[in-house]
């Protein structure tokens, strides 16, 4: 499995939101692989998934919220989403996925914006086999120590580490 880091200059870190929309834009221009966005926090969650829905025309990105595992409720567009069943159903799934968790036998990119690498999600579901990974590091000193973190854990399970600063 490959896996990029993307160390943030101080004017993308400004523009988080943003970078992941054009970092997420071009990932799915390069690849018809799904995009799997691992996001923690609920509000970053939240707001990230405003500025997916409030793309230009021409880059909207159509994505679909996944909720906790066993619990329901409505996608942006109302429509009810079970965890359960997007776990074995991806096939009705969008390209881009928002969670906290990783689908049963997802085999797309995955777009990382927790704290955590990305095989502890691996390890949480069946079958699941990303591509590739796409790890941010804001320029702040806990997010610097936590990508070191990641990258000496994915460097011991002996992935293909490459870093670009942006």
């Amino acid at each position: 499995m490959k896996i990029s880091f993307y160390v943030l200059s101080e004017s993308k870190a400004q523009d988080f939101l943003g970078f992941i929309c054009q970092l997420t834009q071009t990932a799915l221009n390069k690849s018809t692989q799904s995009l799997l966005i691992l996001v923690e926090d609920d509000a970053l969650l939240s707001m990230l998934d405003e500025a997916l829905w409030a793309q230009e025309t021409t880059s909207f990105i159509p994505h679909q919220c996944l909720l906790d595992t066993g619990t329901q409720g409505t996608d942006p567009e109302g429509t009810d989403v079970d965890a359960a069943t997007a776990n074995t159903d991806n096939v009705s799934l969008a390209p881009v996925l928002l969670g906290n968790y990783m689908p049963a036998d997802f085999k797309g990119i995955v777009l990382n914006t927790t704290i955590r690498p990305v095989n502890t999600f691996m390890a949480a579901t069946s079958n699941a086999q990303p591509t590739r990974v796409l790890e941010l590091i804001k320029p702040d000193a806990t997010s610097v120590q936590e990508g070191r973190n990641k990258y000496k854990a994915y460097q011991q399970l002996g992935y293909e580490l490459t870093h670009f600063k942006v």
